[in-house]
């Protein structure tokens, strides 16, 4: 892959998380430009333009083709996922994708043959990677041997976004868009896949879709267990991992900033670095990696392993019954980067 000069980016979707990538763009990553953003809403579009400094398009179509930029960060709900990175692709556009990576398995292996047939560079913003006390716990994994078990639960509040509780434009509820966060830890801290899953769904505050659940994923054939509960019902955040080996248990919590080890009964605090921007790191892996002609670190098919996970507790919750995770094709294709 060719190393790239990238300097000018331009955000499709200008919401209340495309704002953020706006806020560090222009705040924090002084080496590049919001040189364009896409909202479908003219009115809307102009406003933030001018807060952002940036130019404003009403069609995502023209901002790629027309707008001159480098590569593009697309925040926008799952549903329209096929037809931007379609629109991408064909241009040659680099893409720094929102997680979930698709709103269902169908969906993401139609974008896999997109991405087979116009490859471009593309990453999937699993920006729980780069939090500070998740790198923690993976940097001290091998010390507590091989992982037998994993525990994950984030709570916070009701979400004010309406269409999280559409189905046509969110392709699911917690499952889907926080559980992928804890699916993906899974895979990339145990070093397993998930065969299989069960899965328990409630709906506190919402209508069509779910804000709760339970799930439990089998890893590696049983070589691990792990537990997975999110909920958007709570009146204060957490967000607890904990990782069992054979010779000690890890103990982290990425909202609350903590992260210990504990062997036998003695706890000893793990070192840790600054409470970083979790989009900043995502978008500053993107663009270096972009300008190093590498893989970009999270691949598009690191992101569909996580959407299959959530599939298959979809399938689970409503059978009753374990279900098997689906495999997703990992043939190599220029979308695909280091796990």
């Amino acid at each position: 892959m060719a190393a790239r000069a990238v300097k000018r980016i331009g955000l499709i979707g200008v919401g209340k998380h495309g704002s953020r990538y706006a806020r560090h763009i222009r705040l924090d990553l002084p080496d590049l430009e919001l040189a364009a953003i896409a909202r479908r809403d003219p009115t809307l579009a102009a406003t933030a333009a001018r807060e952002l400094g940036a130019r404003a398009f009403t069609d995502y179509r023209e901002l790629i083709e027309r707008s001159g930029v480098d590569a593009v960060i697309v925040v926008v709900p799952p549903s329209l996922h096929l037809d931007v990175i379609t629109c991408a692709a064909r241009a040659g556009m680099p893409v720094l994708l929102e997680k979930p990576a698709a709103p269902s398995l169908a969906v993401g292996r139609a974008l896999g043959d997109v991405l087979r047939a116009h490859p471009i560079p593309l990453m999937i913003a699993q920006t729980l990677r780069y939090n500070a006390v998740v790198r923690a716990l993976h940097a001290a994994r091998e010390a507590i041997g091989p992982l037998r078990a994993l525990a994950f639960t984030q709570r916070f509040e009701p979400s004010p976004l309406g269409w999280l509780d559409d189905p046509a434009q969110s392709g699911g509820g917690i499952v889907l868009h926080t559980g992928v966060h804890a699916f993906d830890l899974a895979r990339v801290l145990s070093g397993l896949e998930a065969d299989a899953v069960t899965c328990q769904t409630a709906a506190v505050h919402t209508h069509r879709t779910e804000d709760n659940f339970a799930a439990s994923v089998r890893l590696g054939g049983g070589a691990a267990l792990a537990t997975v509960s999110c909920s958007r019902t709570a009146g204060a955040r957490s967000g607890h991992i904990e990782l069992t080996g054979e010779r000690g248990t890890l103990i982290g919590d990425h909202v609350l900033h903590r992260a210990f080890r504990v062997v036998g009964t003695t706890i000893e605090p793990l070192p840790l670095g600054d409470n970083v921007p979790t989009v900043r790191e995502t978008v500053r892996a993107f663009v270096d990696a972009l300008r190093a002609g590498a893989s970009p670190p999270i691949s598009f098919s690191d992101g569909l392993r996580a959407v299959a996970i959530a599939e298959a507790c979809y399938a689970a919750a409503r059978s009753g019954r374990e279900t098997a995770v689906e495999a997703v094709d990992a043939r190599p294709e220029s979308a695909r980067g280091a796990a």
